[in-house]
């Protein structure tokens, strides 16, 4: 029998310029007793340079966990993903994709970039904490990356 790790609250970063999805990802989130620290961005840019700790970012926390909206300002979540995907610094960090596409050329594309869930709009709360949940126990407890000082 193994005694889990000390629970820690995950880092998950929420692209996403909807508030009433925002606020409703946070209900679910502590609906569920799921123990994060949500941070948000609002369009591609900024989750970019929230990502690389650029500009008034420079002192984010690195995120355990992503969920992206693909239907955003500025730089869409499509392109946010094959970026994240292609950074050697980042690749690593789990995606979950919220969006209202239901088009099976997005579901096809983000999973072929290597995103972990693909849930559409309106969200199913109960399969969300259940994604979120299995994400964090997971990628906690399976995989095993580099110190997160290595990639920061």
């Amino acid at each position: 029998m193994t005694v889990q790790a000390e629970l820690r609250a995950i880092e998950i970063l929420m692209v996403e310029d909807s508030p009433i999805d925002v606020l409703m990802a946070r209900e679910a989130l502590q609906q569920a007793k799921v123990l994060n620290n949500l941070s948000v961005t609002e369009n591609g840019v900024e989750a970019l340079a929230f990502l690389r700790r650029e500009n008034q970012y420079a002192g984010a926390p690195r995120p355990d966990l992503i969920l992206l909206d693909l239907n955003m300002p500025r730089k869409d979540g499509r392109e946010v993903l094959q970026e994240l995907k292609a950074d050697p610094d980042l690749k690593y960090i789990p995606v979950v994709v919220l969006t209202t596409s239901k088009a099976e050329e997005d579901i096809v594309k983000s999973y072929g970039l290597h995103a972990n869930c693909y849930i559409t709009k309106p969200v199913d709360f109960e399969r969300f904490v259940a994604v979120v949940q299995t994400i964090q126990d997971f990628w906690f407890t399976v995989v095993t990356l580099p110190p997160r000082e290595a990639h920061e």
